[in-house]
């Protein structure tokens, strides 16, 4: 198989995110993400257990296989670092803070947006990544407006003891703040892409040594992607080629 997207490229970067995750609970919030967790699954972690984010533990073909009711997974889940959650992100700044609450001044936002829902009990709970399918300054900003989603500065301060921003994923690479104190570094662009154009569509600085190139999906995560997970391509849509 080939002609491979850049889609399918996001695809197996989200899947990427839950290597090494063993039986945990994940929750994969946007369509790439949750191809990526299905597709972990189907492959090299089939003991992750498939959130649908409420009620359900789900298999890779939507079929309920489990009720986890919210007050479960409050009282054994969230607090002991057994969930990875996947957020989207209006904003992140390069203390890996993140909003999805609103743009603008708190006291008279230009913008309202979400709110900041679970971020703060993700990122204080638990390991938290991000998918952006848009890699631009409007979201990868000096500091963001307003925090959900608590980063290491904050979290240090705080004294949060499952606090794990794990990655970022974009339509351009991978990143995560691996640096010294948490600095925020590129991992990987995709195919096409150059590590001029991931730092020039950031705003802060970005640790770039060693950037490697996206894994490109084996013929049998291409296969899974395309005839079983995402047989419409609606993939493309996210993140056009």
């Amino acid at each position: 198989m080939s002609d491979i997207s850049r889609a399918e490229v996001a695809v197996v970067a989200c899947a990427e995110l839950f290597r090494g995750d063993g039986e945990i609970v994940v929750s994969p919030m946007g369509f790439i993400p949750s191809l990526g967790a299905r597709l972990a699954r189907l492959t090299f972690e089939p003991d992750i257990l498939l959130s649908d984010g409420e009620a359900y533990l789900m298999t890779p073909d939507a079929v309920v296989e489990g009720w986890q009711p919210f007050r479960k997974v409050l009282d054994t889940v969230v607090p002991r670092g057994k969930r990875h959650v996947v957020m989207g992100a209006n904003q992140i700044d390069g203390e890996g803070n993140q909003n999805i609450s609103a743009i603008g001044e708190h006291s008279r936002p230009k913008k309202q947006l979400l709110g900041v829902r679970g971020g703060p009990g993700n990122t204080a709970n638990h390991r938290t990544s991000y998918w952006v399918p848009r890699h631009g300054k409007r979201v990868f900003v000096d500091q963001v407006d307003i925090v959900s989603g608590v980063g290491y500065v904050r979290a240090r301060e705080a004294g949060l003891r499952h606090h794990d921003v794990h990655r970022v994923v974009t339509n351009l690479g991978v990143l995560d703040f691996g640096g010294e104190d948490h600095a925020p570094r590129l991992l990987s662009v995709h195919p096409g892409v150059s590590v001029d154009d991931v730092v020039e569509a950031t705003s802060f600085p970005l640790i770039t040594d060693g950037v490697t190139e996206t894994r490109l999906p084996t013929e049998s995560e291409l296969l899974l992607i395309r005839t079983s997970l995402d047989p419409k391509s609606s993939r493309d849509k996210e993140v056009p080629s």
